[in-house]
């Protein structure tokens, strides 16, 4: 698998902080989009779908949550990793009873979330493989049911 095809949605209201996070992911050769809070993820999303979201959670406007659940019903294949500063142990229950791939908590070592990315990416391609699979086969059902329970999520 190569890494430079994943392609990451950074939204942090942060700007500094989601800048270097960007750069320092460029450099380990992922395609990084930024945006700086959640109406602009929405935006962005519509216009470029990226394959893994990294989102914050309390920004002005619209809050991560509310993101959260927008990209699970619209985009259901875009895995959304939480990383905030701000989160509770409620926060985290809800972001993955909504769906999201994962919940770290600012400030994390950035190899522990390219880490989380490459996996998040893995069982993106894993779900869709096995879904094309089960279709090549004429098991449409079993198709149909795999990518319906990733649209449930």
């Amino acid at each position: 698998m190569k890494d430079k095809n994943i392609k990451v949605l950074l939204v942090d209201d942060e700007e500094a902080f989601v800048d270097t996070l960007a750069n320092r992911l460029k450099l380990r050769d992922l395609k990084v989009e930024t945006v700086y809070d959640g109406e602009q993820a929405l935006a962005a999303v519509k216009e470029k779908e990226p394959d893994v979201m990294i989102l914050d959670l309390k920004m002005p406007g619209l809050h991560g949550m509310e993101v959260l659940r927008e990209i699970r019903k619209t985009y259901p294949k875009i895995q959304v990793i939480i990383l905030t500063g701000h989160g509770t142990e409620k926060h985290e229950e809800e972001a993955r009873r909504l769906g999201g791939f994962d919940f770290l908590k600012k400030p994390t070592d950035i190899e522990t979330l390219l880490g989380k990315i490459k996996i998040a990416y893995k069982e993106k391609l894993e779900k869709a493989f096995s879904a094309i699979a089960f279709a090549e086969a004429g098991e449409f059902d079993t198709a149909r049911e795999i990518m319906e329970e990733e649209n449930d999520k």
